[in-house]
């Protein structure tokens, strides 16, 4: 009998995409891994990409929304151990360029959707934790428990990361 080691971890890189309402861009999941979970635009980092730039690829890619990052918020340590997976995720705060430019959902195949909604909607969810039914992403509920409610949630655009 062979028993495999766990894979190594990866890192993934969210997005987390403000607009000047104090709203963040937030989808459900579709797939095997984490399936109908609220997310934040993201992927994987690719070989010698910065965070930034990640976050910058990512959010375009998946939501055609171009934007500013702004920095790293938090990084998590994220055990899904169901699926035998290990992420680290970096959580980059950043704006949209274009205040008129509406989120799309250029990947249906892996979100059902891009939404604006408050701060107050995703640290509930996070609240209910990481096996919730309607719940966000485990890397987010890691993240809420990080951060709480961060000032930077009620800043203005022009005020945000200073």
């Amino acid at each position: 009998m062979s028993t495999n080691p766990p894979p190594n971890p990866r890192v993934g890189v969210a997005a987390i995409v403000k607009n000047r309402n104090g709203q963040f861009v937030l989808g459900r999941r579709k797939g095997a891994h984490g399936a109908g979970k609220w997310q934040f635009p993201g992927g994987h980092l690719e070989f010698g990409e910065d965070p930034s730039a990640c976050a910058q690829r990512e959010a375009l890619e998946e939501t055609g929304l171009a934007v500013t990052p702004l920095g790293i918020l938090s990084v998590t340590n994220d055990i899904f151990t169901a699926d035998i997976k290990h992420y680290i995720t970096i959580f980059v705060l950043c704006l949209r360029v274009d205040d008129s430019k509406e989120p799309e959902n250029l990947e249906p195949h892996k979100c059902e959707g891009w939404y604006w909604k408050d701060w107050s909607f995703v640290a509930e969810l996070a609240q209910r934790g990481p096996d919730a039914p309607d719940g966000v992403f485990l890397p987010i509920v890691n993240m809420v428990k990080q951060l709480g409610n961060p000032p930077w949630v009620s800043l203005d655009a022009n005020e945000s990361c200073r």
